[in-house]
């Protein structure tokens, strides 16, 4: 789902999200993808977090019972152990089960790396006979956490709040993850004005195994939908084998583990 976000504004982002995700559940889609910080915008206020489980993770709680599908977006959350937040991707499913990727790569250009914590590593979940692995924003540009993930990865799901300023970064970067690693990537990205000014123009798609545009979306709120079949992606490997032919580089590299 492409979606504009109101600053800082939990209550006004689940009342014009909630007729959204019921619109996507009432079209077929079996998972649904919010943007990044979906229910806040991109804020660093100092404040700005939430506990596990809080407001944000209910919405998308709620929202996958109501309809019987997923659904997953970030938002900050606050683990018990550190007064900072992490920008974690939660994926919640329809029988209540919730799972967390907590965003590896503070965008350190922005200023988060100040106002957030990094997540120690990938995470991979499996849904309906899809392997899933969730990044965010920021994540996109480093190509070397995909390739690790790729040989459990049907499906790459990458929320954000990416600027219109960088927009060729953002549809090239999606499409090479997507060719490099042989998977599905489904890129949700929010439209609109954020509190801090910054635009961005949407662009969200629906990649195929082998770099097709499968469905994308311009700049305006809109549903981005397409089915994703891990079959093709297992005929895509096979037909062209080359995620076998890939050499692991030692030294340097600050290798993180797959999880």
């Amino acid at each position: 789902m492409q979606h504009d976000i109101v600053w800082e504004d939990r209550a006004a982002n689940v009342a014009r999200l909630t007729p959204q995700v019921a619109r996507a559940a009432a079209a077929g889609a079996e998972l649904v993808v919010l943007s990044e910080t979906f229910s806040t915008g991109f804020s660093m206020t100092p404040g700005i977090g939430e506990p596990e489980g809080g407001p944000s993770a209910t919405f998308l709680a709620e929202q996958a019972a109501a309809h019987g599908i997923w659904v997953g977006g970030s938002c900050p959350e606050i683990a018990e152990d550190h007064p900072l937040p992490y920008n974690s991707f939660v994926l919640a499913g329809p029988d209540g089960t919730v799972h967390r990727y907590r965003k590896l790569h503070p965008f350190t250009h922005g200023g988060e790396h100040e106002r957030f914590r990094a997540g120690e590593g990938p995470l991979t979940v499996t849904i309906g006979g899809l392997r899933i692995t969730p990044f965010v924003c920021y994540d996109l540009r480093f190509a070397d956490v995909f390739w690790r993930a790729a040989p459990e990865t049907d499906v790459y799901l990458v929320t954000a709040n990416w600027p219109a300023a960088r927009r060729l970064h953002w549809t090239a970067l999606l499409q090479a993850r997507a060719i490099e690693n042989q998977a599905y990537v489904v890129g949700c990205n929010r439209v609109g004005t954020a509190g801090d000014g910054t635009e961005h123009a949407g662009d969200s798609r629906i990649i195929g195994p082998t770099g097709e545009l499968l469905a994308t979306a311009a700049g305006v709120e809109t549903l981005v939908l397409a089915d994703v079949d891990a079959a093709e992606v297992a005929a895509t490997r096979e037909r062209f084998r080359f995620l076998p032919d890939r050499r692991e580089q030692d030294g340097g590299s600050g290798a993180l583990p797959a999880s």
